[in-house]
């Protein structure tokens, strides 16, 4: 996450444009560290919602009111009283800090002309919300900060408000060569860390990007580069940030599969691994990532127990499997037992009493093979032992190859349940998972067996030539997909031997272009455990030659004859209709 200065400057020059002029209508303190400001300003009416909560400090606009509490808080009272009506004259950043200053023009008591500073301070557990006079001192703040709790600076009514330096760093939008030189090689540490450690504002994904552009390994430390390199880096430095002087921000999330990994509001060329997302203002990349974010979070958390539940069966039974391979193993050679009884019944007859081996001509093979004998038992009894061998590890062999086949498809199964729970986006999509290990049998039930009915719809896409496409989230979605939604002339994808969605493309008769048949395998590529793979295998065929075995696992299913593509999992471009 890189909530730094340079979101914070694109933060302030959006704030700039739509609330200078602005007349702060309504102030409202929902929770005990937030504000909701409703502004009225030339280009329309806006909400302003200012977190200080020490895990997760926010400013942004928002359509989204908020309840009150009935009796409002002190700090919301004095606000009210001062600047309740007033207008937003400025709104600037002090040198790249992740500080934003709202200068306020008020009439007081008397009728006269005032002004009045609202700053946000969006620094972790230190954030907070001080409201001063025009001379910098401190009327009050949404958080009282004692001695006791700061020896670096107290915030309270009647003192002076200043930027505590207690790094020491500089304004990176004027620093000059000869300072950027000094300040990075003076720190034993490595490039990036030089860079996020003496200048305001840059964050360590900032820093990696700097790093990147100007093509040098950010681990090293600065000393082992030379100027001409330090020279090239303070270059790529200033340009990077000479975007935010002229306000050509980028505003970005950048996504690891679904889930949104990074946050910017200028491009982080060296993550372009990832899935990116341009948006239109950084009030909304905040609000996007910071609610997908808390939505993966609370997913994750209440999908806990089933993974658990998934990964306890997943490793019994590759335990199991790598058991039963051994065994396996261990049957190669039972042929050869065959071999020996049938040699000692060709040739024991002149055998000499008490041999412990016999040499015999493999009629087979025409290899002469030394035979280990029993010296106590006879050429019969010798051969009865070997056939006996054979025979048991023939049955042992017929045995464990039906019980590895039943163990490899448990393990598909639930490697498939792990890429649905990975797909999960709902309470809903958990409860049919849930739902799916019950009737399996892995999740006792509570309550009487009964059985539940999906709630949630399989994720839609329409195709850009215009086909609607459908992707199963769970085995048992899977399932109703295409052996209750689908009509016999659709199309069903699926991931080549890999866990993943059926994917169904409804044809309504028609013939599918190339592109259509294309998209859908870039979708059943992408719901799938090859996910971020640049060449998947998609297996596809018309539906009506999918067959599903009698007793067979949600989701499973068998085919003969299919076609095949090979694609990547990339599905940018892809419009969904519906789904989570």
């Amino acid at each position: 996450m890189a909530f730094d200065g340079i979101v914070v400057a694109g933060l302030v020059h959006e704030l700039k444009q739509k609330l200078t002029d602005g007349r702060i209508a309504k102030i409202a303190q929902p929770e005990a560290d937030e504000l909701l400001l409703t502004i009225k300003s030339p280009c329309g009416q806006h909400r302003l919602l200012i977190s200080a909560n020490a895990s997760l400090p926010l400013i942004y606009l928002t359509d989204t009111n908020k309840p009150s509490p009935i009796t409002a808080p002190n700090f919301c009272m004095l606000l009210r009283k001062h600047i309740s009506n007033s207008r937003i004259t400025d709104i600037s950043q002090p040198k790249l800090e992740r500080i934003i200053c709202f200068t306020i023009e008020h009439f007081d008591e008397l009728g006269d002309l005032c002004q009045k500073k609202l700053i946000v301070e969006i620094m972790g557990k230190h954030s907070n919300i001080i409201f001063c006079s025009e001379d910098g001192t401190i009327i009050d703040s949404i958080k009282h900060v004692s001695a006791q709790m700061s020896s670096v600076r107290e915030v309270l009514p009647g003192r002076k408000y200043f930027i505590p330096d207690t790094m020491h760093k500089k304004d990176p939008l004027t620093t000059e060569w000869k300072e950027f030189s000094l300040s990075v090689n003076d720190k034993p540490m490595s490039v990036a860390k030089a860079l996020y450690t003496s200048f305001t504002g840059i964050s360590p994904v900032t820093a990696e990007e700097i790093c990147y552009l100007a093509g040098i390994d950010s681990t090293l430390p600065a000393k082992e580069y030379s100027q001409d390199v330090l020279f090239h880096l303070y270059t790529q430095f200033t340009i990077y940030l000479s975007a935010i002087k002229e306000g050509r921000f980028e505003p970005a999330i950048y996504y690891d599969k679904q889930e949104p990994k990074e946050f910017s509001a200028l491009e982080l060329t060296y993550l372009s691994a990832y899935e990116k997302r341009l948006f239109p203002s950084v009030c909304e990349i905040l609000r996007t990532y910071y609610s997908e974010r808390s939505l993966i979070t609370r997913i994750r958390q209440k999908s806990v127990d089933l993974r658990h539940i998934v990964q306890t069966a997943l490793e019994r039974n590759r335990k199991k499997y790598d058991l039963q391979m051994r065994q396996l193993k261990d049957t190669e050679n039972r042929d050869k037992y065959k071999v020996y009884g049938e040699l000692i019944n060709a040739y024991g007859y002149n055998v000499p009493e008490g041999a412990k081996q016999m040499e015999a001509l493999n009629y087979y093979t025409n290899e002469t093979v030394t035979i280990p004998l029993d010296p106590t038992s006879t050429p019969q009894e010798n051969a009865q032992r070997f056939f006996a061998k054979y025979n048991k590890q023939k049955r042992t062999f017929e045995a464990l190859t039906q019980l590895i086949r039943e163990t490899k498809d448990e393990i598909s199964y639930l490697e498939s349940i792990q890429t649905s729970l990975d797909i999960a986006m709902t309470e809903d999509d958990l409860a049919a998972i849930k739902e799916e290990l019950s009737e399996t049998g892995y999740v006792r039930r509570k309550t009487v067996r009964k059985k539940i009915k999906l709630k949630n719809e399989p994720l839609h896409y329409i195709s850009s030539d215009g086909f609607h496409m459908y992707v199963g989230k769970n085995n048992l979605q899977n399932d109703a997909l295409t052996f209750d939604f689908a009509a016999g002339c659709d199309w069903w994808f699926h991931a080549k031997q890999a866990p993943g969605s059926h994917v169904i493309v409804k044809t309504n008769g028609e013939e599918l272009p190339d592109r259509t048949f294309e998209e859908a395998g870039k979708l059943a590529a992408y719901y799938s455990s090859m996910r971020g793979s640049e060449k998947v295998e998609i297996d596809y065929i018309e539906k009506k030659h999918i067959k599903k075995p009698k007793g067979a696992k949600p989701g499973f299913v068998v085919y003969y004859t299919n076609y095949s593509l090979v694609i990547d999992s990339d599905i940018r471009g892809i419009q969904k209709i519906s789904g989570s």
